[in-house]
């Protein structure tokens, strides 16, 4: 088959855990694809303004992008397409937020996290780099919001409980369990897989014509949107199970082997 759009999402399937940057073999491979003609790029929950660095800076790997759980989408360079976030259902979740004892919320201004709930603490033992950039509100944004993201320090079986309020309570929102206590927000019904066939339909591309790689369960809307979906070896259970094929880990490049070959009109995937 010929392949015309792949997307991968970043952490745990291109990056591993711990690491600052893909490795020279994952950019070397998106380049082969983009010289096949394919047009490839990452599909992450980051902000886009994050993601350029995981590559080293190098803009040809991630001019096509889902940003933010594909609430941004990116195409040869030019922002496409921008959802945000209700002001009123923003400001109703983070009331909840603000009752639940060691639960946050971050929003973000580009780059820069802005904590409106919780304690630095508790967002440092999530992401370590949002706690260094971070300024401290206590308020919401006076902007549209993009991103924004609910944590806790209490525990999974805690933040299962308040993921699960928020969805019944704030009916504006869809929020994830990225991480077992790290979640993002999204419009209702809005997600990586309804972005992936947004974009695909930009291109005039038919989503057998895709192929996306994911590893953990907000990658799950895209998985199952596209008949091609692969799993890297480690991937949570349900990922693995709602994806069509499967390959190695994310530390052995299994995604950039698989792209080489796609690049090459090859077809990898056997299980």
């Amino acid at each position: 088959m010929a392949v015309k759009l792949i997307l991968t999402d970043i952490d745990g399937t291109v990056l591993p855990r711990g690491q600052r940057r893909v490795s020279a073999r994952t950019a070397a491979a998106f380049h082969a694809a983009v010289d096949a003609g394919i047009v490839v790029g990452p599909a992450s929950g980051r902000g886009y303004s994050w993601i350029p660095d995981f590559f080293g800076g190098d803009q040809a790997c991630c001019s096509t992008a889902l940003a933010t759980n594909g609430m941004q989408v990116y195409l040869h360079g030019e922002k496409v397409m921008e959802q945000t976030l209700a002001p009123d259902a923003l400001e109703h979740l983070r009331a909840i937020v603000a009752e639940t004892p060691r639960a946050g919320l971050v929003c973000f201004d580009d780059a820069t996290p802005l904590l409106v709930e919780g304690s630095l603490e508790d967002l440092a033992a999530h992401f370590p780099a949002y706690a260094e950039r971070c300024r401290v509100t206590r308020e919401l944004p006076d902007f549209a919001v993009v991103k924004a993201n609910v944590f806790t320090g209490a525990g999974e079986p805690a933040a299962a409980e308040l993921v699960a309020r928020l969805n019944a309570e704030v009916t504006e929102f869809d929020v994830d369990r990225a991480m077992p206590t790290y979640s993002n927000i999204m419009p209702r019904g809005w997600n990586k897989g309804t972005a992936v066939a947004w974009l695909a339909e930009r291109l005039g591309v038919g989503l057998d014509d895709v192929v996306v790689f994911g590893d953990a369960d907000n990658d799950l809307p895209m998985l199952r949107a596209v008949p091609n979906s692969v799993t890297v070896a480690g991937a949570s259970p349900e990922v693995a199970a709602v994806s069509r094929w499967h390959i190695g880990a994310c530390e052995d490049d299994a995604v950039a082997a698989a792209i080489e070959a796609l690049a090459a009109g090859e077809w990898p995937f056997t299980h």
